[in-house]
């Protein structure tokens, strides 16, 4: 989707024994891949990002293809400028480009966002009266919260896949006549673990209801097939999908969209604004610009759409380095003493490469500072927007704790990073930090802390 794809380019000469062109996948390489971080005990050492499900880095191609944009750069859709052509081609172009990467009906519109939480917002704004909606309460704050009124059923996630199901029959069966709508993730933000989407999308139209299903953690480690799912809305955000440039998209059914009001009132949703006597009047446009208002993010929506097609083509390639490495974590993990990890399902599902857990006898906090300042490691702590699901987790698991810690891969992982993690925590376990730590403001953060951070923070 570069802008050089654009350009006539002059053929190249080839051997003339190649008999055929063999494409082979490749693991898509990230712009983090030679950072090095200070430690705290001096000198310094290759990042190991272990934190993908939270932000993930920028892909290469996803830089490159930005630096190319940025001098072409401009309005989209009314300026008359060349460059504005170019942006305006650019940004209407990667709808087609979402729509593909999700399988999505060529019906499906495609509504720009700035991330899932505002596409789930938008939704929400969008329910026609009186509508049904049923979510697991496990759900990450994005899918758990946008959703008001007294038809809303926030239900208990189960312990199997299979109750899981009869849980939506159940809830959806209890729903008065109306709209219905099921809200639901793909992969757990806290586990990892999938969720039987097909399955519970084919009890919700038993009932008559629509899916609206939360790719954030799915859509940057497996492919999406809306029709092979049978949802109705997909939601996603750039920042998981390895283009940090603030762009996120919600595709789905144009119908609630094209009737509700605009999720914003100003510039680009309106067709036409007049003004007589006493009021203005408004035509609003009836398409996804409906929901567009004001300057789009022209540079995170290309920067999105560079992103989709580069793991578009790589998925193959993709799902292994992440199960091997997943494999070997948990392998390693295993064997920490006190180490126990959370799930949703007592019996084991497909997930993709992320994993929550805890260490009898060591805050999570703790040991996530200790492990970024001693070993260079980045992880995640807390509750990981999923309070209900973290906290019921680590009950079920053992503990009267309300936070963990999470490990998740993807393209900026490799086993070096796996097995630095398990070593580190064994040595923690075993004889402690060898830093001093306090906890000023809430979270853990070395004594006297002699790392420097990079010029231009100053």
């Amino acid at each position: 989707m570069t802008l050089a794809l654009e350009r006539t380019n002059t053929p190249e000469v080839v051997s003339e024994t190649v008999a055929e062109t063999v494409v082979s996948q490749e693991i898509p390489t990230v712009a983090c891949a030679g950072l090095r971080v200070p430690l705290v005990t001096g000198g310094d050492i290759g990042y190991a990002n272990l934190d993908h499900a939270a932000s993930a880095p920028c892909l290469d191609k996803v830089r490159d293809a930005v630096d190319e944009f940025l001098p072409w750069y401009a309005s989209v859709h009314r300026g008359a400028g060349f460059a504005s052509q170019v942006s305006t081609k650019l940004y209407e172009r990667t709808r087609g480009i979402l729509r593909d990467f999700v399988d999505a009906r060529s019906t499906d519109t495609v509504v720009f966002t700035r991330n899932t939480t505002d596409s789930f917002n938008l939704l929400a704004r969008s329910l026609p009266k009186h509508t049904s909606v049923v979510v697991f309460d496990t759900e990450h704050h994005a899918a758990l919260l946008p959703w008001k009124g007294p038809n809303v059923r926030r239900i208990q996630t189960p312990r199997t896949r299979l109750a899981a199901v009869s849980a939506v029959d159940e809830a959806l069966a209890d729903c008065p006549q109306g709209p219905r709508l099921v809200v639901l993730t793909g992969a757990s933000n806290v586990t990892g673990e999938l969720l039987p989407v097909k399955e519970i999308a084919a009890v919700a139209r038993r009932h008559g209801a629509r899916i609206a299903l939360d790719a954030a953690q799915l859509a940057p480690h497996r492919k999406i097939s809306v029709r092979e799912l049978d949802v109705d809305y997909v939601a996603l955000s750039g920042h998981k999908l390895y283009a940090p440039f603030g762009a996120g998209a919600l595709i789905g059914r144009a119908d609630w969209l094209r009737a509700a009001q605009p999720y914003l009132a100003g510039g680009g949703a309106t067709k036409l604004v007049t003004r007589d006597a006493e009021n203005f009047g408004v035509v609003w446009n009836s398409g996804a610009e409906r929901h567009e208002a004001g300057s789009p993010n022209t540079v995170g929506v290309y920067a999105l759409g560079v992103a989709c097609q580069t793991l578009a083509g790589n998925w193959d390639a993709i799902v292994a380095h992440e199960d091997e490495l997943l494999a070997r974590l948990r392998r390693g993990l295993a064997g920490v003493p006190g180490f126990a990890e959370l799930r949703l399902f007592d019996a084991p599902v497909d997930r993709v490469g992320t994993l929550s857990f805890f260490v009898d006898g060591f805050d999570p906090g703790w040991l996530a500072a200790v492990l970024s300042a001693e070993y260079g490691i980045g992880v995640r702590d807390g509750a990981f927007c999923a309070h209900v699901a973290t906290k019921r987790l680590i009950s079920a698991a053992g503990s009267t704790g309300q936070q963990a810690v999470r490990v998740s891969l993807g393209l900026g992982s490799t086993a070096e990073h796996v097995d630095r993690l398990v070593l580190a925590l064994r040595q923690i376990v075993a004889r402690g930090a060898r830093w001093q730590y306090e906890k000023p403001e809430g979270r853990w953060v070395p004594e006297n802390d002699p790392r420097e951070l990079p010029p231009f923070c100053a």
